[in-house]
């Protein structure tokens, strides 16, 4: 019965521990005013990307061939059916910026997974065994970093073939140095502590020193790029679509409306500043909580 009653107090314990630390992040993140209005808007994001359906007035795709170029509703030529008016083949934009949302979020998760994952294991094979092994992987990252980062995206797209799918696998790979370079780092940083002597000390594997004892001390920096990066992929994924690299018409991501508008733009300013607004909007608020989270992680920054 005591044994159980000291476990029992070990798992209380530790839940009022990790209750702490949560108050105290929110704490942190909530001082960040910014922070707090990005929180929001990508939360309405979300819930408008996964409530498309009801949400959206018309089909993404649904073309109606008597409203080709309407302006926005609130114009004298616009009309209720159509709030921010529709394109150059009679398609619904307040419709297709919904349903692109759902596109924009699935770009950024994807290729922060992809790009985080990896950038993980590549940067704790560098950090934790150093020598050649960390030479050879830091110079393909300073070669992948030599090159501006769209560039490089073009060109590995040019070499896969445009599609939504390859876009976002070029654009991890671009975005995966960034990751491998902040967890080296970190590693780095923390191998040399006592706790991680004390593992080693105590028979602790590589495997078990560099996923159980060190990484998840070097997880705030990597959580803060991870959201920076999100806004990263979700530009990039547009720039592609706009260059005809990424999503592919009618597909209705925000790059690719740009892009089809573009020769309309002097007779029909609704069809590219729309899709712009949405792209500067998200990006906005996702680095607005990027801050936030960058102030709620990083010990030198919180204030007492």
């Amino acid at each position: 019965m005591a044994d159980v009653a000291a476990d029992n107090a070990v798992v209380e314990s530790e839940r009022r521990a990790r209750r702490a630390m949560l108050a105290e992040f929110w704490h942190y993140f909530s001082e960040n005013r910014g922070a707090l209005i990005g929180l929001a808007v990508i939360c309405l994001l979300v819930l408008a990307a996964l409530a498309a359906p009801l949400i959206a007035p018309h089909g993404p795709n649904d073309q109606f061939r008597d409203a080709i170029l309407l302006p926005p509703a609130w114009t004298d030529a616009g009309r209720a059916a159509f709030p921010l008016g529709t394109d150059p083949v009679g398609r619904d934009i307040l419709s297709r910026l919904v349903y692109g949302a759902r596109f924009s979020l699935f770009i950024g998760v994807v290729v922060v997974v992809i790009a985080l994952t990896g950038g993980i294991l590549i940067g704790l094979v560098a950090g934790f065994f150093r020598g050649w092994v960390d030479t050879v992987i830091m110079r393909i990252m300073d070669v992948i970093l030599a090159f501006p980062s769209l560039l490089l995206a073009l060109v590995l797209v040019a070499v896969l073939g445009p599609g939504l799918l390859n876009a976002m696998i070029a654009i991890a790979l671009v975005l995966q140095p960034h990751f491998v370079r902040l967890t080296r780092a970190a590693v780095m940083t923390e191998i040399g502590k006592d706790y991680v002597v004390s593992a080693r000390v105590a028979g602790a594997g590589p495997i078990r020193l560099m996923l159980k004892t060190i990484l998840p001390n070097c997880l705030a920096p990597l959580i803060v790029q991870a959201t920076l990066s999100f806004s990263n992929a979700i530009l990039d994924a547009a720039a592609l679509g706009f260059l005809g690299m990424g999503a592919q018409p009618p597909t209705p991501e925000w790059g690719t409306m740009l892009a089809e508008a573009r020769e309309f733009i002097l007779r029909a300013w609704w069809v590219v500043t729309f899709p712009g607004l949405a792209i500067l909007i998200t990006v906005l608020a996702i680095n607005l909580v990027g801050d936030g989270l960058r102030d709620a992680l990083d010990p030198k920054l919180k204030r007492s």
